[in-house]
């Protein structure tokens, strides 16, 4: 079957690196970064969209619903990529956020024959994880025509889930299957086609800030602090004695036997400290107030 990509902006040639290869190592650079430099511009364009898949993955997590990201090849990959961070980052269960990719496990190191061409795999594909009403699925393609992740979006809408597109091309047949359409428009890659490149990091960019929003609206950062992160190295032991001295002004050996007192749990250390409280006390505070310290503080 002929795929007709002439009406693509991502498959189009970019005039500005039509003789790149007779460039000198540093003119091809400069070439490259000029781009790059419109990508965070275009995502600019579509916060307003951003903002509704924000609180609707804000809602979902308060609803015991789920964050599902599917994808194909360097989509898939980055949907992978923020979903594995969410666990570390901020003390998520790794079934909260779930990245989905055409051809499954070993499609994240080496591309699956037409795996991407299979909109049932999709569909099979999530009704293994039981998707329901109350998640959000999130479909990622550079070219907004994916069969494989226009079949997850169609099932997740049968089913009633709420369903985002992200894609870089204008009027795409996902833009149109979703309830929100992220569609930062980054114009032709600098390696014609080469997707990975502009729209692949204006799809990171967007995927940081879902995660990221939704975590944020949910309670798991104070100020600017990672406060749910959980200590799985020696990096984050240390990360976990700053923030709590970072958060409540205390010297390191305070805020280091606040930690230890309550299982190294940063928010728990956290509350203890500022309400002057144990730290069963500051567990029960923070489940009446759903995690929130700034909550839990004025209701003390």
């Amino acid at each position: 079957m002929k795929i007709d990509l002439t009406r693509l902006v991502t498959e189009s040639r970019n005039s500005a690196s039509e003789e790149i290869d007779t460039l000198s190592t540093i003119e091809m650079l400069e070439v490259i970064n000029l781009e790059d430099q419109k990508v965070a511009l275009a995502v600019k364009e579509e916060l307003p969209q951003v903002a509704k898949a924000v609180d609707a993955i804000t809602h979902a997590f308060a609803n015991g619903g789920r964050l599902i990201y599917i994808g194909a090849g360097t989509s898939g990959r980055l949907g992978i990529l923020d979903a594995s961070e969410c666990p570390p980052t901020y003390g998520t269960h790794p079934d909260l956020v779930i990245g989905l990719i055409a051809g499954g496990h070993q499609a994240i190191l080496k591309a699956v024959e037409n795996a991407e061409d299979d909109a049932a795999l999709a569909q099979a594909d999530l009704k293994s994880l039981n998707l329901t009403d109350s998640d959000v699925v999130v479909g990622i393609a550079a070219s907004g025509r994916t069969p494989y992740v226009l079949g997850g979006l169609s099932y997740a809408r049968f089913v009633g889930a709420t369903t985002a597109a992200l894609s870089c091309n204008p009027n795409s047949p996902m833009a149109s299957t979703a309830d929100i359409a992220i569609t930062p428009v980054v114009g032709p890659e600098v390696v014609t086609g080469s997707s990975r490149m502009k729209a692949g990091t204006a799809q990171k960019l967007v995927l940081n800030m879902l995660t990221s929003g939704a975590m944020i609206r949910s309670g798991k950062v104070l100020g600017n602090l990672m406060v749910d992160v959980e200590a799985t190295n020696a990096k984050l032991v240390q990360r976990q004695v700053n923030i709590v001295v970072e958060a409540t002004g205390v010297g390191s050996e305070q805020a280091q036997r606040a930690l230890d007192a309550c299982d190294r749990h940063c928010k728990t250390a956290i509350l203890m400290i500022l309400a002057n409280i144990d730290a069963e006390q500051a567990k029960q505070r923070l489940a009446q107030s759903k995690g929130f310290i700034r909550t839990a503080l004025i209701n003390a």
